[in-house]
């Protein structure tokens, strides 16, 4: 039990801290418009509190990228994906997340 209040109270540490210090956009600080980036790390945020809807309204491809980048460095280790078949149907699928979203944001 402790352990767990332990990991839980360590963890919202960790949450807080990182609110605080968000990277800041530097195309959006030069043009005054969003990229196609912006919400990634809200969208992390909420998903490290549990909170899934509020996650994909931040950043719709959020988990696709990390399943990605989590499969792109497990195949550099193991080498498991020689051809791509597991690697390009998924990066493709996360652009085109990432292109829809972005437009749909830069359009309403």
């Amino acid at each position: 039990m402790r352990y767990a209040l332990y990991c839980f109270c360590s963890q919202l540490v960790f949450v807080n801290w990182l609110q605080k210090h968000l990277l800041p956009c530097p195309f959006k600080y030069l043009t005054g418009i969003d990229c196609p980036g912006c919400g990634f790390q809200r969208s992390v945020i909420m998903l490290l509190q549990g909170n899934l809807k509020q996650s994909l309204h931040f950043y719709p491809a959020a988990i696709p990228l990390m399943i990605l980048m989590l499969i792109h460095f497990l195949d550099s280790q193991y080498h498991f994906d020689k051809k791509g078949w597991i690697k390009t149907p998924l990066a493709i699928i996360t652009g085109s997340i990432i292109a829809v979203s972005y437009v749909l944001k830069m359009t309403h």
